[in-house]
């Protein structure tokens, strides 16, 4: 079944002529004029006849979900073939449509069905706000043999029952529905909120376009598809292996700055052990599972002897009882379950930097954005209470902004999603006893979410359930919007009220109570993958090419300088000028820098490092080498093809590339040969 939702002022239609499928109709019915409506214009498709009754139940959930959240007075369900290529058979439609009016109404919404199988004329005025237009694609449940439908996880069954609202809060911390938000003459810089509001209220997640991303990240050698693998696993190129091993280096030290320790912990653990039974049911069939029981000594030596039966054997294994982990919540856990914690050391943090494995769908994945095998930083913090809990999610939603803000994106290159439960936004949680406790501070948990939109200085989205279906009570997203209109979270932090007491992690009270700590999940950055995708659809979207109507800004594109490859490329015009070139190699100590020494003309060479987003590029000719200077171009002050060319010494192009934006950042020395005559290339060879 296909649908088109559309938030309308009114529905006004008048029936003109009856077509051989035609279903009889009285004449009052000929003519009709609702107001106030969502007007869901529908097509059942011959897929839907398998199962009637589960694609009714299904598109009832969608059409309620979609009329609570717009407001609508009313529902019309309108016929229209057009929406589809694959129809059911006329007499079926009917039927499934006159279900699906049965089970609107039985939901309490008042609903009314325009004739089928009638030519009509008909007009609306669409109301125009962020979900005033939507289309769903809805599909019968999966069901066993017998026809039961299959059972999900308790855990998705109540997610997709779950009942969220979505406003937007103001820096003033006045919460705004969608349709009645303002975006004013800031429209254009508030474009971005409103694209991100649509992609998470629509949660299409299907990739139906390539992102500009994908080229770059094979241009720039820093990352490409391994066919030899599973969809989302990538191969880093040198260059893209040190991008993303300096992006670690910064995360780690920034986090270690904060006050957490670093550990380790392994990336497979046990299906059946107590504590993690219960989680996996958070992400069903999102897991890789690996064999992992032994055989034993008297079946392996049967198999010795008889190796024709071992295929036999090998199935009665059974299914395979370890999984590779999906976050390093797991091990950080079980470390914490075993340790010995006072109040004294709360607040306790403990992160790691996680190779971690997630089975995404496979019509998610692209480039950089959607993996399947990633590197996330995970940080765990230990709190003795909710007060304290929000104090360091405060610090940890500013730690957020330093990272990013670090890496290289500022506030305005990403959108701030609040996700909180109904009842932790209206209450304030009451605080534990205990002598040496603190006091709670403030009122209400809706003056703290408040005052989180206030730093961020601009309107941020929220969302709101109705009851809590997972472990957290409160979250925040920093999530980055692509040139496609995809949206990805990077910092992320979350109020989790529930694992201390599954895994059984407890710290000792001033009174010698044992109690379960709250804790915080924190990354930082999110994916360390996924900074690098932000990085390039950034860069993308600033050069003058990017946006309909010219929206980009006009300037080169190019990676913050620390993150560059080859921070400065050196290019002799001619084979005697590498001579004095060797002699300055040493006084640009601490920087990337690499010499073109292939035998191409300086316009090639010079045309290839703007390809490469080469930041600063040095050309050595005879007046160079006689004046003891360097002609160098400024990538980063360059507009429309065009950089900045001016002449310096080699300790003063030093002073200027470090004070550009590499103190206080980590470094890491150049990949492969300094000559670019004695480097392999991994891309267009």
């Amino acid at each position: 079944m296909q649908l088109l939702l559309v938030h309308s002022d009114y529905l006004e239609y008048e029936v003109r002529a009856k077509t051989r499928v035609a279903e009889p109709i009285p004449e009052l019915e000929k003519r009709e004029r609702v107001e106030e409506v969502l007007v869901v214009f529908t097509a059942v498709e011959r897929e839907d006849e398998k199962d009637a009754s589960g694609v009714v139940e299904r598109a009832t959930e969608e059409v309620v979900s979609v009329f609570k959240k717009v407001g609508a007075e009313r529902v019309v369900l309108y016929p229209y073939a057009h929406l589809s290529s694959e129809l059911a058979s006329p007499g079926r439609s009917v039927e499934i449509l006159k279900g699906l009016e049965q089970a609107l109404g039985s939901r309490g919404v008042e609903v009314r069905r325009a004739p089928f199988g009638w030519y009509k004329s008909f007009s609306l005025r669409c109301k125009g706000h962020p979900l005033s237009e939507l289309s769903r694609k809805i599909r019968a449940p999966a069901r066993e043999e017998g026809g039961a439908v299959k059972k999900k996880s308790k855990a998705l069954e109540a997610e997709e029952k779950a009942e969220s609202q979505f406003f937007f809060l103001d820096e003033e911390g006045g919460l705004v529905r969608p349709k009645d938000f303002d975006f004013g003459k800031e429209r254009r810089e508030r474009e971005n909120l409103r694209r991100f509001f649509v992609y998470e209220s629509e949660k299409r997640r299907a990739v139906d376009k390539v992102p500009p991303h994908v080229e770059l990240m094979k241009r720039l050698e820093i990352a490409d598809y391994e066919p030899s693998s599973d969809p989302g696993n990538l191969r880093f190129y040198p260059k893209g292996k040190l991008i993303k091993s300096l992006l670690e280096d910064f995360v780690r030290d920034s986090i270690a700055g904060y006050g957490a320790a670093e550990v380790e912990t392994p990336i497979m653990y046990s299906t059946t052990h107590p504590s993690l039974k219960d989680y996996l049911e958070r992400f069903p069939a999102r897991q890789y599972s690996v064999a992992g029981k032994e055989k034993k000594g008297q079946e392996k030596r049967q198999e010795k002897r008889q190796e024709k039966r071992q295929e036999k054997r090998q199935e009665k294994v059974g299914q395979a009882d370890l999984f590779l982990r999906f976050a390093a919540c797991f091990g950080q856990f079980l470390m914490a379950k075993d340790a010995s914690i006072s109040y004294k050391h709360l607040p306790f943090r403990i992160f790691e930097l996680a190779s971690s494995f997630r089975r995404e769908k496979r019509g998610e994945l692209v480039g950089l954005r959607r993996l399947r095998k990633f590197t996330m930083p995970d940080m765990h913090t230990f709190c003795r209470d909710i007060p304290e809990a929000l104090q360091e999610f405060k610090k940890q939603y500013e730690l957020c902004i330093r990272v990013l803000e670090g890496i290289g994106f500022s506030a305005k290159d990403y959108e701030v999603a609040i996700r909180f439960t109904k009842e932790f936004y209206e209450e304030a949680y009451e605080e534990a006893g205990g002598e040496e406790e603190k006091e709670e501070e403030g009122g209400a948990n809706k003056d703290f979410v408040a005052e989180l939109a206030r730093t961020a200085g601009k309107p941020v989205l929220v969302e709101q359930w109705d009851e809590r279906f997972f472990y957290f009570v409160l979250k925040f997203e920093f999530n980055f919007v692509d040139a496609l209109g995809k949206a990805s979270a990077l910092s992320t932090v979350q109020i989790d009220v529930e694992n201390a007491e599954r895994y059984g992690i407890k710290f000792v009270t001033a009174d010698g109570e044992e109690r379960s700590p709250i804790i915080l999940h924190c990354s930082p950055s999110g994916a360390i993958e996924r900074c690098i995708y932000a990085l390039l659809e950034k860069a993308y979207l600033e050069t003058e090419k990017a946006g309909a109507g010219g929206e980009g800004k006009g300037v080169l594109p190019m990676l913050p300088l620390w993150l560059a490859p080859t921070q400065l490329r050196i290019i002799p015009v001619a084979e005697r000028h590498l001579e004095y070139v060797e002699e300055v190699l040493p006084l640009l100590s601490k920087i990337r820098v690499d010499v073109d020494d292939r035998e191409e003309t300086v316009s090639k060479k010079i045309r290839d490092a703007g390809r490469e987003w080469i930041p600063f590029v040095a050309v050595v000719g005879d007046r160079e080498v006689e004046r003891k200077t360097l002609s160098v171009t400024v990538r980063s002050s360059g507009a429309k093809g065009k950089g900045t060319r001016e002449e310096v010494s080699a300790a003063a192009l030093k002073e200027r590339i470090l004070a550009a934006g590499l103190r206080g950042k980590p470094f890491r020395g150049l990949v492969g040969s300094y000559r670019l005559s004695e480097r392999a290339k991994f891309v267009g060879a």
